[in-house]
């Protein structure tokens, strides 16, 4: 089948899936038949790297290209700045037409500047999940009251996940009491409604309604299947936890650990009993097969039609999830592999990308706003050399990639007012940084704890090596140093790139992409 020069775009975000999780990804139990079947006939990333632990600033990075020091997108009450474009907006501009499903409020509700450039945005969190609601759209009085009052309502609704996430107080109360977590959790339907998105979506790309027939479409979906609170289908808890159907005790734990939200943000502090540890992970696992099943539905779909042969689609991860290693639950602190090792599966009719094959180098996520832009057509030179197309033999980041970790503030707040001393112990309100270089990872936190994993021969980061390699732990140390200098250099303030006199510094970030 031919493909039109301007494809199709999907960008389906997994929104907490870990890697290491995916039978695609190595994993021994099947989580993900249906994943597996589409990597094969596409490029699988074995080493992608996520710039962030959560949500909000990972988001950013994909949708603009930058590292959360350039965007500066790293806070609940963040807003992207308005000068650095999204790319929604650059595919808009150019005649896509641009819709996103979301299942996730941070993303969607939230009013950060990630809904920039979207023609159609469809929010599936909130209290109406299986009628979705156009963010950004002020209700009106045209049509039927019944649409009136459940643009209105949803309307408020919005408005307080809004002020929920940038507020200290709000989030304290859905934390502390019992009725607000009622709410939060089943009225506002935090994961939203996976299966309804994916019809949805599907329906836009096949059908075509309103868009034009030879119109392309960019889609950018979010699924938060396998996000807190746990909820699989009982036929996939009985494949990954079956015991859990038959234990009182377990039910009653997980009902718990579904309701304390503090528990998601804190760390443990202590090691996790083995038979929690195994109820989360049983229930992560069967959250994850649920999900793959809802996708594999949605990819049969474009597949009978056509359409995915006439799409370029990428998988990703915006993070994964703690799920008791190392005394954290969750995704709000560190820059462990369990949430900084990301899948990242591209399959591009094109044959730009090799169908079938298995990549090891390391990349980051942040180079998937070049490798849409790339093939749109659209990339500028500084930026179309950052497409994941090119193999390592022209790989402008040299096989270097980088995260940044800050504690969401309102989370520390927290934190600190009910556990102060898990905040020091486990350093909570200290800023991470890592790099990845070869087959090595270092991870310094604030200015006194420093990590170094080999992270090919030690996945689970189980062993710190600083101590018996200085001499790395220096270069990589002052490689990090430099790589921060040059991002806080390319901050966008105003509106404009800071100038810098330093003609060095100017070619590294005009390398970097960050200056023309």
């Amino acid at each position: 089948m031919r493909v039109n020069s301007r494809p199709d775009i999907v960008l389906l975000v997994l929104d907490t899936q870990r890697a290491d999780r995916l039978s695609a990804y190595g994993y021994p139990a099947q989580t993900s038949p249906n994943l597996d079947a589409f990597a094969a006939d596409a490029t699988l990333f074995r080493h992608a790297v996520t710039p962030a632990q959560w949500t909000v600033p990972t988001h950013s990075s994909i949708f603009t290209g930058l590292y959360p020091s350039v965007h500066n997108t790293r806070q609940s009450y963040s807003v992207l700045p308005k000068e650095i474009p999204t790319v929604a907006e650059r595919l808009s501009a150019s005649g896509y037409f641009t819709a996103a499903f979301c299942n996730n409020p941070l993303v969607g509700v939230v009013d950060n500047g990630l809904r920039r450039g979207f023609a159609s945005f469809l929010n599936y969190a909130g209290l109406f999940t299986s009628r979705p609601n156009q963010a950004g759209k002020k209700p009106t009085l045209f049509g039927s009251y019944r649409q009136w009052f459940k643009r209105n309502l949803s309307s408020r609704i919005h408005a307080l996940q809004d002020r929920f996430a940038r507020s200290d107080a709000m989030l304290e109360f859905a934390v502390t009491t019992p009725f607000m977590l009622m709410v939060w959790q089943t009225a506002l339907s935090f994961k939203g409604n996976t299966g309804k998105s994916l019809n949805d979506a599907a329906k836009l790309l096949i059908d075509r309604r309103g868009v034009g027939k030879d119109k392309p479409i960019f889609t950018f979906l979010n699924l938060m299947g396998t996000h807190m609170p746990f909820h699989p289908s009982r036929h996939h808890i009985e494949r990954f936890a079956p015991e859990f159907l038959h234990d009182k005790a377990a039910q009653r734990y997980l009902q718990r650990f579904n309701s304390d939200v503090l528990g998601w943000l804190t760390p443990i502090g202590a090691k996790m009993a083995e038979k929690h540890r195994g109820i989360i992970s049983g229930m992560y696992d069967a959250e994850i097969a649920t999900q793959d099943e809802l996708l594999g539905t949605f990819l049969d779909k474009l597949r009978r039609s056509g359409r995915l042969d006439q799409t370029l689609f990428v998988v990703v991860a915006d993070h994964g999830e703690h799920l008791g290693e190392k005394h954290f639950i969750g995704h709000n602190v560190t820059l462990y592999n369990e949430l900084t090792h990301v899948p990242l599966i591209i399959r591009d009719p094109r044959g730009d990308l090799p169908h079938g094959a298995q990549l090891d180098h390391l990349v980051s996520t942040r180079r998937i706003f070049h490798t849409i832009l790339s093939a749109a057509g659209l990339a500028e030179d500084h930026e179309e050399i950052y497409s994941l197309a090119h193999g390592p033999a022209s790989d402008p980041d040299q096989g270097v990639v980088f995260a940044e970790a800050v504690t969401p503030q309102n989370v520390l707040n927290i934190i600190t007012k009910h556990a102060p001393e898990l905040v020091r112990e486990y350093r909570c309100d200290q800023p991470r940084r890592a790099i990845w270089q070869d087959r090595h990872k270092l991870i310094l936190t604030g200015t006194e704890m420093v990590e170094l994993f080999d992270y090919i021969a030690d996945p689970n980061e189980l062993h710190n090596l600083a101590a018996s390699n200085p001499e790395l732990v220096q270069a990589q140390t002052e490689r990090l140093n430099n790589f921060t200098r040059q991002a806080e250099a390319a901050a966008l303030t105003a509106g404009r790139i800071v100038e810098t006199d330093d003609a060095n510094l100017r070619s590294r970030l005009r390398a970097l992409g960050y200056l023309e």
